[in-house]
């Protein structure tokens, strides 16, 4: 399949990137920069200069390839209007091939509790554009769109993404670490290696509108979290609680989605897509993995 490629340098994008490759696609990845067309060079993948903010390039590269993967982000705020715009260039082109469109939410919709597909949406303020985007993938089905959705948990791996947030928080006095809200939260995690499988199972197999949640069925405590990463660090594993306030005072609007309570099993991948995470937990890779070595 040829397949086109958005966020092919971020910590999913540049593992889905090698996934597709590993597993005979041709891939067109978009890069914006001289520094990501280089990184994307290094691999067998096809560079498409450009910006994922230009609709006459998002259109012709629905229009050209076999399925389109996107999975670029970058937090800045402008994340809604970007993804709004893609949706606006790609659907209308995809409608009526039965190609498959893949496209990249987050876990955190579902708010605290145990989650699965079927649980209500609940996502923190910083999260809440996603829905109405996640809704119109999902209905780009009845328009001949192979649509999927697949809503990843705290991803890890390669030393980066949002687990550096407990590994490199501040540490009081005596040296423990000062963990974001009580500790006592559970996060629902994946390693972006499984991910990227998931990602390519998805395009290759899943059903029209189908959704799934990408994660691994590993769901440690932030307080665990924050042990194992000074463990890895090999200091001490000593950890502290932060009040709501303290913590938003540090991380602004993220305070409130890693305040969020999940757990999931990450069930209905494997039941309906063959889905087999076989990567280290996130405990492992911060205790004696990737983060580590970073």
């Amino acid at each position: 399949m040829d397949v086109f490629l958005t966020g092919g340098t971020g910590l999913v994008g540049s593992a889905v990137l090698l996934a597709l490759l590993e597993e005979g696609h041709t891939v067109h990845a978009l890069a914006r920069s001289e520094r990501s067309a280089r990184v994307l060079a290094s691999t067998s993948a096809i560079v498409v200069r450009g910006d994922v903010g230009d609709p006459a390039l998002l259109a012709e590269a629905a229009r050209s390839a076999d399925g389109f993967v996107h999975t670029a982000a970058a937090a800045d705020g402008e994340d809604a209007q970007r993804d709004a715009a893609l949706l606006d260039a790609v659907l209308p082109v995809l409608a009526g091939t039965g190609k498959p469109y893949v496209h990249t939410s987050g876990v955190w919709a579902h708010g605290s509790g145990e989650i699965d597909e079927d649980t209500p949406f609940a996502p923190p303020q910083l999260t809440a554009w996603r829905l109405p985007l996640d809704a119109r993938v999902r209905a780009a089905a009845a328009d001949g769109v192979r649509s999927v959705l697949i809503a990843p948990g705290i991803v890890h791996g390669r030393g980066l993404g949002l687990p550096t947030v407990v590994k490199d928080g501040p540490r009081t006095e005596d040296g423990a670490l000062v963990l974001p809200g009580s500790g006592e939260q559970h996060w629902t995690t994946v390693h972006t290696d499984d991910l990227a499988r998931l990602y390519v199972r998805a395009l290759t197999d899943a059903a029209p509108g189908s959704y799934y949640l990408g994660v691994s069925g590993a769901n440690p405590t932030v307080r665990e979290i924050g042990e194992a990463a000074s463990r890895g660090a090999g200091l001490d594993p000593a950890t502290v609680p932060s009040t709501d306030a303290e913590t938003e005072a540090r991380l602004g609007a993220l305070a409130g989605a890693l305040a969020l309570d999940q757990q999931a099993t990450g069930a209905k991948a494997r039941a309906e897509l063959d889905w087999k995470p076989t990567g280290p937990t996130l405990l492992e890779d911060l205790s004696s993995g990737s983060y580590v070595a970073a």
